[in-house]
């Protein structure tokens, strides 16, 4: 083989491998083993008031009939969950330097001494299986990112708005934690399942 053809080949397999690594992540956002102690963990603290999004035709009506009040333990969570608003998003972390999505609702869970699984995928199977009509806070929501069936992404009902509108906190790849609407057409479209855990 001369130095051409060797360096094709070498070029080919870099990219398989390369396409391999990038589907492994888009198939989970989370990994089997942590990857940082949650003892390491240095909340952010940040303000961020939700605001209401309206859902554009063609979407899927995914509103929530719960109007109650929260628990102590669910306003706990809630408040572990918001110290991290601001945080950055990092594939494998689970601390506030970088959460994945299955990063940050596992460690949000584990400060509220309930153990989640480290997996979107594996979490997508823990707790009761329940209808977007019966979500409230606390419960968890799994999206499928890629497209198809797939449990790719994970987050935590946060409030639900006067109309119904279930808003959630997650990690998102592109702008850390944030917390968004299930009326964005993105989520809306991604958006697979609730469970509840607590």
């Amino acid at each position: 083989m001369n130095v051409t053809g060797y360096a094709m080949t070498r070029t080919r397999v870099n990219s398989f491998l390369g396409m391999v690594l990038f589907a492994c992540l888009v198939i989970s956002c989370g990994t089997a083993n942590r990857a940082t102690s949650s003892t390491d963990l240095k909340p952010v603290k940040r303000d961020m008031p939700t605001k209401t999004v309206e859902r554009a035709s063609g979407l899927r009506n995914l509103e929530s009939h719960y109007f109650g009040k929260n628990t102590k333990q669910i306003n706990a969570l809630l408040e572990d969950a918001q110290k991290y608003l601001g945080a950055p998003y990092k594939y494998g972390g689970d601390t506030s330097k970088g959460f994945d999505c299955s990063g940050f609702t596992f460690v949000v869970y584990e400060q509220n001494d309930y153990k989640l699984p480290r997996r979107s995928s594996d979490q997508a199977l823990t707790g009761d299986l329940i209808k977007i009509t019966e979500v409230k806070p606390g419960d968890l929501l799994f999206f499928a990112t890629g497209g198809g069936s797939r449990v790719s992404h994970v987050g935590i009902v946060h409030d639900i708005g006067q109309s119904g509108e279930v808003k959630f906190i997650h990690a998102s790849t592109s702008k850390g934690v944030i917390i968004s609407s299930l009326n964005e057409t993105y989520w809306n479209k991604a958006y697979l399942h609730a469970q509840k855990i607590l």
